[in-house]
């Protein structure tokens, strides 16, 4: 704010430019060396081969498709969760979302996600702004959490030879895990809370007062919306496992699919690596119900590619129409 008053019209103008250079040649960059390197893309293209084409056509638009509406729910589930901030458009809810993807692609832990999204929003809006996105960003967490806590108890009680005690706890533990996960989120007014009892995140708690708005109703709104993102990414992945490879058991293959969830959720990385840890987990996973470990790797490096990249590729024209230094009026 300090900077930006002091700097003239066109040095502003230089400057947005620079930084917006330097967000679209970072993405590029990252973006070329991972896929670049990727080999079990090129294996996904040796799997397509041996699938009839029609079959193989409706099932790639089927998934592309599928990644449209998933983040065409995320920009329903921003606009919602912004209102009360500020009012913005659905062009511009559409522009946040993705300049924040682009962002995401090379930061750790998707943390630029943040930045990226919020900076469309008018300046003394954006930490507030901020904690809203928390709020959506946990809702999903939420679900990946109970979903994969529950997933990983049935994994340890169906596939490892443990006590029946042993497993009963693990039960125990999933449950408790889960329901923590869901009572939090609906107490989510407690981040409030306990943000005021700290000094020196005094400066910040203005921002935070924006979670005592929040009804349960509301709450319950923007976790039906994340149930419906999460169910789209399951079925990507479910779609191309029954097509790729038919013999996999539905029901350990889903369940399978939320530990697969979990684990990539607990695990801080960079977007550009996730494939790597998905594609380890995920092929340890299913060596207990296919030996077609390089399969489930290609696909999980497909849909990878489908879901995160060509977004952040979407996203980096979007990051040209943003205003980063200054009044935000783009």
């Amino acid at each position: 704010m300090f900077l930006s008053s002091r700097l003239t019209k066109r040095q502003k103008k230089y400057l947005n430019l620079g930084i917006k250079l330097t967000i679209v040649g970072l993405a590029t960059w990252f973006i070329f060396q991972k896929v670049n390197d990727q080999e079990n893309l090129l294996e996904f293209q040796n799997l397509m081969t041996g699938v009839e084409p029609a079959v193989l056509h409706i099932t790639l638009i089927c998934v592309v498709v599928m990644m449209f509406f998933n983040w065409a729910l995320e920009v329903v589930k921003w606009k919602f969760l912004s209102r009360r901030i500020e009012q913005i458009s659905w062009g511009k809810a559409v522009k946040s979302v993705f300049c924040g993807l682009t962002w995401a692609i090379f930061t750790p832990n998707r943390i630029g996600e943040y930045g990226g999204r919020v900076l469309i929003l008018k300046t003394e809006n954006r930490a507030a702004g901020a904690v809203a996105m928390g709020v959506g960003l946990f809702a999903q967490l939420v679900l990946t959490s109970v979903f994969g806590a529950l997933s990983i108890a049935w994994f340890v009680a169906t596939y490892l030879p443990t006590p029946s005690s042993v497993k009963f706890g693990i039960w125990l533990l999933g449950v408790i895990y889960a329901v923590a996960f869901v009572v939090l989120y609906f107490n989510v007014h407690w981040l409030d809370y306990l943000v005021g009892k700290f000094k020196f995140l005094k400066k910040i708690k203005p921002s935070f007062a924006i979670l005592e708005e929040f009804s349960p109703r509301e709450l319950l709104y923007v976790l039906a919306l994340s149930l419906a993102r999460f169910i789209i990414f399951t079925s990507q992945y479910v779609l191309l496992m029954v097509i790729f490879i038919p013999d996999l058991p539905f029901v350990s293959l889903v369940l399978m699919i939320f530990i697969l969830f979990f684990v990539q959720s607990a695990l801080p990385s960079l977007d550009l690596f996730d494939f790597s840890v998905r594609s380890f987990v995920a092929s340890n996973l299913y060596s207990y119900i296919t030996t077609q470990e390089i399969a489930v790797m290609a696909i999980v490096s497909f849909i990878w590619f489908i879901n995160l990249i060509l977004p952040a590729v979407v996203g980096s024209v979007f990051v040209f129409n943003v205003n980063y230094v200054g009044n935000n009026r783009s």
